[in-house]
């Protein structure tokens, strides 16, 4: 990196021409624990796509950047890897969607009468 730019003491690790390339990269740091935000000086109502103006940062803390460098920098996972993994999988495991009636229970309603009501 040729010269280390710092915004509020966070430190500039990623930088994108797109907001939603920095979110992926911000939201990947965040999985792994880390603290990460965007910061883009880009006026959506134009669009610019060039200069200072269009740049999309993703910020860590100093504190955190060596490990989230490390982790943008780590090899990705292989396509092998990600089959095997797959594959590994129970397929009868329960699912992670909550059934209706827990969703009803949530919402603080304790039953919903859907029937034709009486003229």
């Amino acid at each position: 990196m040729s010269k280390e730019k710092i915004y509020q003491g966070w430190v500039v690790i990623f930088t994108s021409g797109t907001d939603y390339e920095a979110d992926l990269v911000r939201d990947r740091l965040d999985d792994a624990g880390m603290d990460a935000v965007v910061l883009t000086h880009r006026d959506h109502a134009f669009n610019l796509n060039i200069g200072d103006l269009s740049g999309a940062h993703v910020l860590v803390p100093p504190a955190q950047e060596a490990e989230a460098r490390a982790l943008l920098n780590a090899e990705p996972i292989s396509d092998a890897d990600l089959e095997a993994a797959a594959l590994s999988g129970n397929p009868d495991a329960p699912g992670s969607e909550p059934g209706p009636h827990e969703a009803r229970l949530d919402s603080g309603i304790e039953s919903i009468d859907l029937s034709t009501p009486d003229a």
